[in-house]
């Protein structure tokens, strides 16, 4: 191997070391047009075809029949997909003022124990003081 080799294998073990961790309170992302046709078809496809247990198959076939569809013929699919983008964004918007009022909750927390640090630390050295008078 190269030494370029080596090095882009170890920036790829960096990189899955700082990875975020995902906030399991975040709301999930809305489903596209295609993925709510998709939800439909599935049923449709596994009353059609009972013993098939490939997913590449449903998979496949989904992406056929939503090629072959007309703009109309995939009208609804866009238009409860653009419905779920909508609550999607109000969900985040409120997920998001929930994140900063925790974040400010956090600093003023902070900021709380600092100076209590900070009285605790000015009272000892009084005591000190009072220590080195007697």
């Amino acid at each position: 191997m190269c030494g370029l080799c080596r090095l882009s294998v170890n920036k790829r073990k960096v990189t899955k070391k700082e990875k975020k961790v995902k906030d399991p309170n975040k709301p999930k992302r809305p489903a596209s047009a295609f993925f709510v046709f998709m939800e439909e078809f599935r049923k449709q496809y596994k009353e059609k075809h009972p013993n098939n247990k490939s997913v590449a198959a449903v998979g496949k076939a989904g992406g056929d029949k939503w090629k072959s569809l007309s703009d109309d013929e995939k009208a609804p699919y866009i238009a409860k997909a653009e419905k779920r983008k909508v609550e999607y964004e109000k969900t985040m918007k409120a997920y998001n003022k929930r994140q900063a009022e925790g974040t400010k909750a956090d600093e003023e927390e902070s900021e709380k124990s600092m100076s209590e640090v900070n009285n605790e630390e000015e009272d000892e050295d009084g005591s000190e003081e009072d220590e080195d008078d007697d």
